[in-house]
């Protein structure tokens, strides 16, 4: 069984928004114009520097040294990273005499900088207060993976409607092409590549499309429709291989990220219960990429 199919944490990316930023204790215009907010959070560390009054602290230039080394996979030196640190002070005293921190389109951008960083920080010590141990992985593994089994190799077409379903069946009933078939019907996005899905384990899909998948004999298409929360799928099974699932050790990093995944996902579904969210706009249609068991990943093809 491929394990790529599990996904890695994309959660805490939120933490890269500023990466490529200056620090945001250095965002301000000058430090006596501080409010008092700004004061009661003020970075107390060494001076190492000063750019007309304005301080350049070790905070600040630790923090530059670990976005660089995130950015080049390397350590940068100190004093070229302290340059570096300067020669944007001077850069930005420059933007805020020209007024740029005024224009809206880049406080925007400042107010995005300090949410992500600040919801990085809640992330990663929602984490920290929540470890995910071998126990934990173990159980994980168990569940994802297991002691192996059959992988499927199937094409489909998701529709809508039952009716349309038995339309398409009725096609195919008849000789039509199933790859031709999905490209012209299929309302999923891998309609376009004539619905193939490729190899997968039953585990990765809902039941409902697993279990029609198993009873079908290679080159076999489903006679009838199959419904699952997606919409009605036809299937069309193409091959079957017997699955040689990785070791536990092998795949322990991605289950790993899994798990930290799936607490981030649980952390802020409860922040959504608690919350008062109300919005002003109808939010787009989400993408879907394949039915999937719904841990973590993109439910539909």
């Amino acid at each position: 069984m491929k394990f790529t199919r599990i996904p890695l944490l994309v959660a805490l990316g939120v933490t890269l928004a500023a990466c490529d930023q200056i620090p945001l204790n250095n965002q301000k215009t000058q430090p006596q114009a501080q409010t008092q907010a700004d004061t009661a959070a003020a970075d107390t560390s060494e001076v190492l520097a000063t750019v007309n009054g304005s301080p350049v602290t070790r905070n600040m230039l630790d923090s530059y040294m670990q976005q660089r080394a995130q950015r080049q996979h390397g350590k940068m030196d100190e004093q070229a990273a302290l340059q570096e640190l300067v020669n944007l002070e001077l850069v930005r005293q420059d933007g805020v005499r020209k007024g740029l921190d005024k224009k809206p389109e880049i406080a925007a951008q400042i107010e995005q900088q300090k949410r992500a960083v600040i919801a990085g920080a809640a992330l990663q010590q929602q984490l920290q207060s929540s470890p995910v141990s071998d126990e934990d992985l173990k159980k994980l593994y168990d569940e994802k993976i297991g002691s192996g089994g059959k992988e499927f190799k199937a094409r489909h077409i998701l529709v809508e409607d039952e009716a349309k379903a038995r339309e398409i069946i009725a096609e195919l009933d008849k000789g039509g092409d199933f790859a031709e078939l999905a490209k012209k019907h299929s309302t999923g996005p891998t309609g376009k590549n004539g619905g193939e899905l490729g190899w997968f384990s039953p585990k990765q899909m809902v039941k409902p499309f697993s279990d029609a998948v198993a009873g079908l004999e290679k080159g076999q298409y489903t006679k009838q429709p199959v419904k699952t929360q997606f919409g009605w799928h036809v299937i069309e099974l193409e091959d079957v291989r017997d699955s040689s699932p990785p070791s536990f050790e092998q795949v322990k990093p991605q289950l790993r990220a899994l798990a930290q995944n799936q607490r981030i996902q649980g952390y802020i579904q409860q922040l959504r219960q608690n919350a008062d969210v109300e919005m002003k706009t109808a939010p787009q249609a989400a993408v879907e990429t394949k039915p999937g068991a719904g841990q973590g990943e993109s439910p539909a093809p």
